[in-house]
């Protein structure tokens, strides 16, 4: 069967990821300037947020994280690659989800140090253009790590607190190239999904609109503060319905990159959508004006439907843009 043809992209960003933690020898500045265009344009995760060049990502996260994080390391669950089904000139990305993990030796944006293990979630898409990372966007999953060093910054949360792990099937790191018929369906499914998701106004049950595009034993990993579900019935429960309830006027879903290899696929925004909060998510009051989501999403596909979704949404973001520092209110405390 024809392969989707990616290794030299992918190689490219496990080039980059070897070199980014290699150990005390690690230079950030040299490993982005080695593998990145000069004009690279970075997302992140709230407090980083944009940035551009190789050196304002490398003082901006990678020296802050490092200077924390002692023995830094990757553990990667996801890697594909593909065509951005969103952009007319067919420009490839490559995708990957996982931790950082390292001894959290110092503070980091003013969370306590634990001299313990620590496991920051990620979650990245690269564009890859003339042999160098042209685009980033990398979120990672900062209330997960407050909570694990004690300053949790948000209520109890609907879903579970968990470590999440990589897909059930244990198939995600996808070096080589899958055919093309599976990313074909994988992202017939994911556009599907986004479809119904999209549009809010299906006129069905709750639980009969996500058995359209998903598994009954599906299992969602949401963000900490929101927190995992598993069924479709829980994940109704548990963060469907709570969040539908509190955010009205949502407007249609935009994504930068949206792409699929073999049965894995997801996408991400800048943002990805605007909703008017009504109260009352994750114990928040209503919200002036719109609220922004910027959201990283990506999925494991089983036979036509969906069966899991790891999301990343910078909730520390969508609350700064209303006037709650999160990150400030918490990490002052003690």
């Amino acid at each position: 069967m024809r392969a989707t043809g990616f290794l030299n992209e992918k190689q490219l960003v496990r080039d980059y990821y070897d070199a980014l933690t290699a150990g005390p020898s690690a230079d950030p500045s040299e490993s982005l300037a080695r593998y990145c265009a000069p004009d690279l344009i970075w997302r992140g995760y709230h407090p980083v947020g944009l940035l551009t060049g190789p050196d304002a990502v490398a003082n901006g996260f990678w020296k802050p994280l490092h200077g924390a994080m002692t023995a830094l390391r990757r553990r990667t669950d996801l890697f594909f690659a593909g065509r951005n089904h969103n952009a007319k000139d067919g420009a490839v990305w490559v995708a990957s989800m996982g931790h950082l993990m390292g001894l959290f030796d110092a503070p980091l944006w003013g969370i306590r140090p634990t001299g313990k293990i620590a496991m920051l979630r990620y979650g990245a898409f690269h564009k890859v253009e003339n042999g160098k990372i042209a685009e980033e966007a990398m979120f990672f999953d900062l209330p997960h790590l407050m909570t694990q060093a004690g300053q949790n910054p948000f209520p109890p949360q609907t879903g579970a607190h968990v470590v999440q792990p990589g897909p059930v099937t244990h198939d995600g790191l996808l070096y080589q190239d899958a055919p093309r018929q599976e990313g074909a369906a994988t992202l017939a499914a994911i556009n599907a999904m986004v479809g119904d998701l999209g549009e809010w106004k299906l006129g069905l049950p709750l639980v009969d609109e996500l058995r359209r595009t998903w598994h009954e034993d599906m299992i969602w990993w949401g963000p900490a503060g929101i927190g995992a579900s598993y069924t479709i019935p829980r994940y109704a429960e548990q963060h469907s319905a709570p969040f539908r309830a509190s955010f009205t006027n949502r407007s249609r879903t935009g994504h930068i990159c949206r792409m699929a290899e073999g049965h894995y696929g997801g996408f991400f925004g800048w943002p990805n959508f605007t909703a008017e909060h009504l109260g009352g998510f994750m114990g928040m009051p209503a919200t002036r004006g719109p609220v922004e989501f910027r959201v990283i999403d990506f999925y494991r596909r089983r036979g036509d439907k969906l069966a899991e979704n790891w999301v990343f949404i910078d909730l520390l973001h969508v609350w700064n843009s209303q006037g709650v520092d999160i990150l400030a209110r918490s990490t002052a405390i003690g």
